[in-house]
This record gives structure tokens, sequence and C-alpha cells, in this order.
């Protein structure tokens, strides 16, 4: 089972186990008979779907963060981009990326199996499953997009829409897939006892790489840093529409973390799942009161955006494994979690690298620290497997990231003419602006 065999063992003690959907699982024999004549296929079919719109919700949630955080001028892009990413990352794991994430061998390090998915009949009902495939499928992607929106924060406001949307091709069709099989699809890391329940690295980690490589080839926005080491600060659009953002992908983290549970067919899957949502809030709420005390400590004020991505943080944090953990270690995991973009933004500005949202701290930094937790709380995880994940992962995608930024810099270009972008690309990339009557030029 993709997302590790050990975490549907109550399925199999109740004498119903599941396999791998079609093509990248081995079905398993008797399924839905085996429990009150397909019940359990109801309700783990159930489960995907609940979790899979819940995560497609946080596409809307991405979206209205990034709206609130940049500039006025940049709004109608932004958003143009997250529904764009959203449907790019949809046809790209249908047509590959799913064959390559989820190949179906034991301990390998790349593969593509029954290429291409889309011809595979994604809509059949298979109870020997142990539920519907297009349900998996669907929570799947969802993931997949997931990863493209951390990209589009850090990049916000100098990068030209077609460039964006190459990145977002092969970071969803290539990229992340090749990540998900090494622990997902049963590969090498899964073979070495890595474990990441819900995708501290493999989800958050690698979009955070990929944006840590996009901000530092596309380089900073202009005037954000001058040569005397000042730094200019460009204020958000609306606090509002951030605020409502950072709600939006809370709830969806109920989904993102409550349905990699992967079985809701027994009483002890459901009772599991509860309690990933208590470990799942109480980690975010711990991020947000973390970062409203060191801000208020540190500047003498707390810091919306920080409470906000705080937030987040503690999300990122506890994904890796919100099941082991009491709720005292989740609120640690995710008070930790939460403190790292108070500590990281600041090193990131004296570094002269501009992430717009704060999305490599929260995403990266958090994802890091939450994989490395693992074992803290889950004693079967090796630590060696969780450091080996997160450096494999971050050279991986790292190197090919930069190749795809550098490729399409030396080719199409990347940024729009200095005029364009202190216009605003809503104006150059979109001609429509999301506030025509109340736009910054600065």
């Amino acid at each position: 089972m993709k997302r590790s065999l050990h975490r549907i063992a109550p399925l199999a003690l109740a004498g119903f186990v599941l396999a791998e959907p079609a093509l990248a699982q081995e079905a398993a024999p008797a399924a839905a008979e085996a429990v009150g004549g397909g019940t359990a296929y109801i309700f783990n079919t159930l489960l995907f779907l609940i979790g899979g719109f819940l995560v497609m919700w946080m596409a809307a949630g991405f979206a209205m963060l990034e709206a609130g955080l940049v500039r006025s001028k940049n709004v109608s892009v932004q958003c143009l981009k997250n529904i764009g990413l959203y449907a790019i990352a949809g046809l790209m794991f249908w047509v590959i990326g799913y064959s390559i994430a989820y190949p179906g061998f034991e301990g390998g390090y790349f593969g593509i199996a029954n290429f291409p998915y889309a011809m595979q009949g994604v809509g059949e009902a298979d109870t020997g499953t142990g539920y519907s495939v297009a349900s998996d499928w669907f929570f799947q992607m969802v993931f997949c997009a997931t990863t493209a929106s951390i990209v589009s924060g850090t990049v916000a406001e100098r990068v030209k829409l077609v460039p964006f949307f190459v990145f977002v091709t092969i970071l969803t069709g290539f990229i992340y897939p090749v990540i998900v099989s090494w622990e997902w699809g049963a590969g090498w890391l899964d073979a070495m006892g890595f474990s990441d329940f819900a995708g501290s690295t493999l989800v958050h980690s690698t979009g955070g790489w990929a944006a840590l490589m996009g901000a530092l080839i596309i380089g900073p926005r202009l005037g954000r840093y001058a040569k005397d080491g000042k730094m200019a600060v460009f204020p958000g659009s609306s606090i509002p529409l951030a605020t409502l953002g950072t709600f939006i992908l809370w709830l969806g983290w109920f989904g993102f973390n409550g349905a990699s549970q992967l079985a809701m067919g027994t009483v002890g899957d459901v009772s599991d799942v509860s309690k990933i949502f208590v470990n799942t809030n109480m980690a975010a709420c711990a991020g947000v009161v973390v970062a409203i005390i060191f801000t208020q400590l540190r500047y003498g004020k707390a810091d919306t955006t920080m409470a906000l991505n705080g937030a987040l943080a503690g999300l990122v944090a506890i994904t890796a494994e919100p099941l082991t953990p009491n709720v005292g270690m989740a609120i640690i995991i995710g008070g930790i979690g939460g403190a790292l973009p108070v500590i990281f933004v600041p090193i990131l500005d004296k570094l002269k690298i501009d992430d717009v949202v704060g999305a490599i701290p929260v995403h990266l930094m958090a994802g890091i620290w939450g994989t490395l937790a693992v074992p803290l709380t889950n004693t079967e995880v090796p630590f060696v497997a969780q450091i080996t994940g997160v450096a494999a992962t971050g050279i991986f995608v790292s190197i090919v990231s930069a190749l795809v930024w550098f490729a399409l810099k030396a080719t199409i270009g990347l940024r729009p003419s200095e005029a364009e972008e202190m216009a605003g690309l809503d104006l150059g990339e979109t001609g429509i602006e999301a506030y025509p009557e109340f736009t910054r030029t600065t």
C-alpha cells in the first residue's frame, strides 16, 4: 500500500486487506466481501473523496493568502497563476505523474508504470482494491497541486506567466512524482525505513526547495534590497484576504493529514483519523501562539503575517507524523514550527533572498523540522533514514529545479521588463487589474 502498508494493519486484523489501486498496487483477494458486503470499500472511498476535496480547497487558500500578501498591482496575475497551476497539475498527474509516483516496484529509484495512466479506465469500480481507484487518484493529484502552490508565493511579483507555467509542468509531471515514488511508491527511501505520513518533506519541502531555487535564480523584486543594505518593505494588498486564505488552508489540512490514514473501514481507523484531526489542529494553534509571542518579544509588536505563517508552519511540521504524538508533543512540534518563520524570514532578507509570502521558512524549514521530529514519537522510524530522506530530497529537487529555472532564463526569459514590473504584472501579463481604482505604483 502506498504511503506505507503498516498504516492499514487494523484492516488486516479485520480480515480486510487493502492493496494498491490498479496500476500502482497488487490486488488483494476477497476484498469487499470480507467486511459487510463492501462497507469498508465505501467508507475508504468516502475518506479519499472528502480528503481530496478538502485538499483541493487548499488551492483557494493559497490563492487568497498570496493575493493578500502581494501588492495590489500583482493580485490578478497571482490568482491566475494559482488556478492555472492547479489545472496543469491535474493534467500532468493524469498523463504521467501518477505513473512515475507509484510504479509498483520495491526499492527502486525511478520508474514508469502503465503509462499513460489516462488510458487505464480510472472510473472503474474495482472492489478488489478496497477503495475506488478514481478516489485514490484524485486524492493523490491534489497533493501534487499543493507542491506547485508553494512555489507560486515565493517567486511572486517578478516572474512572467509562461515560464512559471512551464516550470510547474515539469515540477508536477516529473520532479514531485519522482520524490513521491521514493517513499509512498515503495521506493528506496521506504525500503530504508523513511517515514513521511502526509508529506512534510515529500510535498512541502519539495515545493520549498523548488521555490528557493527560483528565488535565487530569478532574483529579488526591483527595489527590495538597496546597495547600502537597506530593505524596502512592500506591504501586501489585504491582510483580511491573507487571513481568510490561512483559515482555508487550516481547514483543508484536516483532509491533508486526516485522509492520509488511507482507510476508514474499521473502528480503529476512524479513531486514528480523529486523533490526527486533534493533533493537526493543536499544532497549528501552537504555531500561532508562538509566532505572536516571538514577534512581540523581538519587535515590541505582534506581527499578523507572522502569526498566519506560524499557523501554517505548525501545520507543516506536524504533517510528517500526526498520528503517533500525544497532544502535548503535537503542541511542541507545532510550536517549534511556528517559531521558524520568525527566525528565518530575517535571515533570508539578510541574504537578499526575496520570499514574498514566507513560503521557504514555512514549507521548507518547517517541513525539515517535522520530518526529523518523527522518531521522537515513532520509535520504529530510524533517525538516519529521516536525515537521508531530507538530504536526498533537497539535492534532487534543488539540482533539477535549478537546471529548469536556468534553462528558462536562457531561452524564453523569466522576468518581465523593469517597466512592466514597476507597473505591475496585472497589466503586463493579464491586462486585468484586481483593484483598478486602488492599484499602487510602487
